[in-house]
């Protein structure tokens, strides 16, 4: 099976330097794309890999390329020429996004609830895997044709839950809210108070939860909850998690 977690040992610092990042709360410097980072060192390892929260970068620590980097890497790397470097770049980057659809694409594939659509998840799953072997695919296509299914799986493990996709609930307090099985696709949950709200079976694929209180909420059974959406958000050791997700070192 295609790897899905970085493993930054095995990668050319892709992710250090292909990316744009402004200088912000999460990047203490500008950067452009291409360029690499002044942290990198000659072995394509970060300098400052230990301590980048505390020294500017939180926004590297909640970036996850979903093992495209090591992908990606294989054969020379981008400091052998400029053309190499330049595909890689643009190669990195669709991969990145196709390792996130086959993420939540296994993760739909194990919801017991999901077996009537495990055939068209299997389907997409394997073009997508083939296609993201090819430097020119059209990842728009590709996302569109997960699409129906991932929502189909989505449905099936929800149930009845309440439809809150896309919904913009910025600093709301939602601790008394009924948010299990609910459709948080998209939403916007910045600052949101979710201390100890069931979030069983809800859907949280692609929701934003930037310094989102989790603290003593039960995402064990979250649906399409992703590391870097957990280490956005604050939690402690109340916070609930399955054994697959790891607990932010941040976290109090």
């Amino acid at each position: 099976m295609t790897e899905l977690r970085a493993d930054c040992s095995r990668c050319h610092g892709l992710c250090c330097v292909a990316l744009p990042f402004p200088k912000s709360a999460d990047f203490a410097v500008d950067k452009q794309a291409g360029k690499p980072c002044g942290n990198l060192r000659a072995d394509y390892r970060c300098g400052i890999h230990d301590r980048l929260r505390e020294s500017g970068y939180r926004g590297c620590t909640v970036f996850e390329c979903f093992g495209a980097g090591q992908r990606v890497s294989r054969g020379s790397g981008w400091r052998a020429s400029a053309a190499d470097a330049e595909r890689q770049f643009a190669w990195f980057g669709k991969v990145r996004e196709l390792h996130e659809v086959l993420w939540h694409i296994e993760e739909a594939l194990a919801l017991p609830e999901a077996a009537a659509v495990r055939g068209d998840l299997i389907r997409v799953r394997d073009t997508v895997d083939a296609a993201a072997e090819d430097p020119g695919c059209d990842v728009g296509s590709l996302r569109q044709l997960a699409l129906g299914p991932l929502r189909a799986a989505s449905g099936l493990a929800r149930g009845k839950g309440p439809d809150l996709g896309g919904a913009q609930l910025i600093g709301r307090d939602l601790r008394s809210r009924k948010l299990r099985g609910a459709s948080l696709r998209g939403a916007v949950l910045v600052g949101a108070d979710l201390r100890g709200v069931d979030l069983g079976r809800a859907d949280l694929t692609g929701a934003d939860l930037r310094g989102a209180d989790l603290r003593g909420a039960d995402l064990r059974r979250a649906l399409f909850l992703t590391q870097p959406q957990l280490t956005a958000a604050v939690g402690d050791r109340t916070t609930l998690l399955s054994p697959e997700k790891d607990r932010p070192a941040h976290w109090s």
